[in-house]
């Protein structure tokens, strides 16, 4: 137990100073309720990172109860594309952190660091048919649809 809180407590330091000192002006980025908001900036057209951000998006939708906006880099002129915010902070973006290609498993990690609130269950996302539909939707948008 003690093992598993020193090494929750590094991560917590690493991702903290991560997101602490990487801030921008993102619009929205709190709802009419005063929740942060997670914001995925796309590039228009979107390319493959933006596509796999979109899908992460969903995957983020099955399992956390936080408001998701996906803005075309148009309404956020001043922000790199693509990137992912949580409030105004930043999570990756293109060209820094993980040149703009999140993943479930970053955004989650954020996400639990800022405490944000869980769905009571998991969406359809993460049922067996389901999942492996989805990851062979995600394999053809990594490919180029080849």
């Amino acid at each position: 137990m003690k093992s598993t809180y020193v090494v929750a407590v590094i991560l917590g330091m690493s991702l903290g100073s991560v997101f602490a000192n990487q801030t921008m002006a993102v619009p929205g980025a709190v709802d009419g309720g005063g929740r942060k908001v997670l914001t995925f900036v796309n590039k228009e057209p979107p390319g493959v990172r933006c596509n796999g951000n979109t899908q992460v998006a969903a995957e983020i939708a099955n399992v956390y109860r936080v408001p998701i906006q996906i803005l075309p880099a148009s309404l956020a002129a001043n922000l790199p594309a693509p990137s992912v915010f949580y409030g105004n902070e930043l999570i990756v973006a293109d060209g820094k952190d993980h040149n703009g290609q999140s993943s479930f498993q970053i955004v989650a990690d954020a996400l639990d660091l800022e405490g944000a609130p869980k769905l009571s269950k998991t969406g359809l996302l993460f049922q067996e048919k389901v999942r492996r539909e989805f990851d062979d939707l995600k394999s053809t948008i990594k490919s180029g649809g080849k």
